[in-house]
Parts: structure tokens; C-alpha cells; sequence
């Protein structure tokens, strides 16, 4: 079996668990326009199922506003809201208010110190992307990634592969060397589509989510005081998920989970 040689992480909900503060990010912007459009908990996580933020809105007015679609303006509107949104939130970020998930600093420096390839395969926007990185990780953050697919730099967004094959062609590996880590039953989708096996940290937000497509199933990646509870799959007992264990780990998957 081929070595592990790269990792790709999902960001929202995945490095940290942003979905929160992006759906007040999203009601602070549509309350400054105005609008009486407001975001609950459970409309949210529904809401989660449609990949990209600009999308999200456009799903949310065909449901429940559709005679705004007809509005000539609303692709302009859509947008700026996005781009407030967008705004807010990063400015959140950039503040300290979102730490990453236990475990995640931890397994991301002990990849850089073995010499993997690391990888950032998302549908949230770079700007996004940028500010958790950089007020978790420090300024240079960004360069521990090989690969960074963000945004709309694919045609498709999950749960369609692109993100994953375009990260997997930046980072020069095949997806029999790499293993992904998702939060959501659409990254898993993604990430299987292009191949990987998949690790999921299940987030806030996807708890019930189908996950029967993924290799691995965690509660988290561990951390002092907080140990990884096993949710689905075969794995060892560990306190932790650290490299050790992942390489062990993906050496011992079947050869239909890495094609």
C-alpha cells in the first residue's frame, strides 16, 4: 500500500466550527440592508445543504421570498449581501473570536514537521479562509498549504469533486497517497467523487448527517482532557488522532477506499 503523503481539509466546520458565526454574519448583513430576512438555528442548518453563500441566498429567496427573484436588481443584491456578509465575518475572525477545533493546530504541525503536503479543498471564499488561518496560525499560515481551493476557483462546488481534483493536481498527488477531512455529508461526497478517503470530525451543525460514505467517523481530533470518541468505522482505540495513528490507519484501508 502507498504511503500517506498529503492531507486536504475541508475549512467550515472542519478546521473550526465557523457555521455559527457565519449565520449571524449572514442576519447582520441582511438586517443592515433592511431586510426582514432572519436565520434561525434550524432554518441554517437546512439552509447548510446548498454549498457557497451566494447560493444560499438565492435558495433561500425560491423558498421563502420568491417574488424577490423577479426583482432586476437581485443578482446586485445578492451579491453585495454576500460581500457585507463576507465582511463581518472575517472581521470577527480577525479578532480572536474563532479558535480552531481541538487537535487541529496540533495534527497540522506535526504534518509539517514529517514533510507532508498540505492542502485547503473549500467552498467558502478565500477571504474567508485567510483570516481563521492567519489569526490561529500567524501570519504565515497561509504558506504551510501547498494548495489552497477556495471559493469559486472551481466550476462546481461540493458536493462535486473539483475542489478536491484541483487541490490533488496542485499538490501532485494521486488520491491513493492523500486523505481528506470533511464535516458534512457533501464533503464526503466531493471527496469520494475524487477518490480520497475521507475522515470526518463531525461539526455542530451536521450532527445526523449521512456519513455512510466515510472511512472514519470522530467526534473530534482529540485533545488533552478531550478524547476522540469513535462515531463509525474500524479504528483503534487512540486518545488522539495524530500522524502516527493516520499513517497506521490509512495503510490498513482496502484498496476500494483509495482509487
Amino acid at each position: 500500500m502507498r504511503p500517506l503523503d498529503g492531507l486536504l481539509f475541508d475549512v467550515d466546520g472542519t478546521l473550526a466550527e465557523t457555521e455559527e458565526l457565519h449565520r449571524q454574519a449572514f442576519n447582520q448583513a441582511f438586517s443592515e440592508r433592511g431586510l426582514d430576512w432572519h436565520w434561525e438555528r434550524d432554518l441554517y442548518r437546512d439552509l447548510l445543504r446548498v454549498a457557497g453563500g451566494r447560493e444560499r441566498i438565492r435558495h433561500y429567496l425560491q423558498r421563502f421570498h420568491p417574488e424577490a427573484l423577479a426583482d432586476p436588481d437581485i443578482d446586485r443584491l445578492i451579491r453585495e449581501l454576500h460581500a457585507r456578509k463576507t465582511a463581518i465575518y472575517t472581521e470577527r475572525v480577525a479578532r480572536g473570536d474563532l479558535p480552531l477545533r481541538p487537535g487541529v493546530a496540533r495534527l497540522l504541525e506535526e504534518a509539517r514537521a514529517a514533510g507532508l503536503r498540505l492542502g485547503i479543498a473549500t467552498t467558502s471564499s478565500p477571504e474567508n479562509v485567510e483570516a481563521l488561518l492567519r489569526a490561529n496560525l500567524g501570519a504565515d499560515a497561509l504558506g504551510w498549504f501547498t494548495a489552497i481551493v477556495a471559493g469559486d476557483s472551481v466550476p462546481r462546488k461540493k458536493p462535486a469533486p473539483d475542489v478536491y481534483l484541483r487541490a490533488l493536481e496542485a499538490l501532485g498527488l494521486s488520491s491513493q497517497a492523500a486523505l481528506a477531512f470533511e464535516d458534512s455529508d457533501n464533503g464526503v461526497r466531493a471527496a469520494r467523487g475524487a477518490g480520497l478517503p475521507v475522515l470526518v470530525t463531525v461539526s455542530d451543525y451536521t450532527r445526523g448527517q449521512d456519513f455512510s460514505g466515510a472511512d472514519l467517523v470522530v467526534d473530534s481530533l482529540g485533545a488533552p482532557g478531550r478524547p476522540v470518541r469513535i462515531l463509525s468505522g474500524q479504528a483503534p482505540p487512540t486518545e488522539r488522532i495524530d500522524l502516527p495513528f493516520l499513517r497506521e490507519w490509512f495503510s490498513r484501508l482496502p484498496p476500494e477506499a483509495r482509487r
